[in-house]
């Protein structure tokens, strides 16, 4: 019985939240890592800049290209066009990874920062790599947001 005692008031403080005099709840330390609230309540770390809005990745021989959406993330090559939710990501810091189902097949994207990624076809510096496994096929290339994809003759 006193185990049970012990158990259930070990678990009744896991779920207290810090609070500030006032009642209010605390503020997190300087050094936090920063969180956003999801939909359904849950927190997750916050979105790197490098990372936020919408990503495009692409890669060549054999041409290949992602869209990662907020709801759907799609994968492409001349032959097929295939998709799946957006079940959100995983990682920190300068890398971040996506996994979802598309049909039968996993599909996991890395995007990692690093400037300068060439495409191989072009000029054109990106400022993420990607890498993209779909069921057992590796793809690599490189990716940028949507909105600042680099242009043939515009200076980054």
């Amino acid at each position: 019985m006193r185990h049970a005692l012990l158990l259930i008031a070990a678990i009744a403080l896991s779920a207290c939240q810090p609070q500030a005099p006032g009642g209010q709840p605390a503020t997190a330390p300087a050094d936090a890592p920063a969180v956003s609230v999801t939909e359904g309540g849950a927190t997750e770390a916050a979105t790197p800049e490098a990372f936020m809005g919408d990503l495009d990745a692409h890669g060549t021989e054999p041409f290949w290209a992602v869209q990662i959406r907020q709801t759907q993330i799609s994968f492409s090559t001349p032959d097929s066009n295939v998709a799946g939710p957006n079940k959100g990501w995983t990682g920190g810091g300068d890398k971040l990874v996506w996994e979802t189902l598309v049909g039968d097949k996993p599909l996991k994207i890395t995007l990692r920062e690093e400037a300068g990624c060439s495409d191989g076809m072009s000029d054109l510096k990106y400022p993420l790599a990607a890498e993209v496994v779909l069921g057992d096929k590796t793809f690599k290339g490189c990716a940028s947001k949507t909105s600042e994809k680099p242009r043939e003759g515009v200076a980054p």
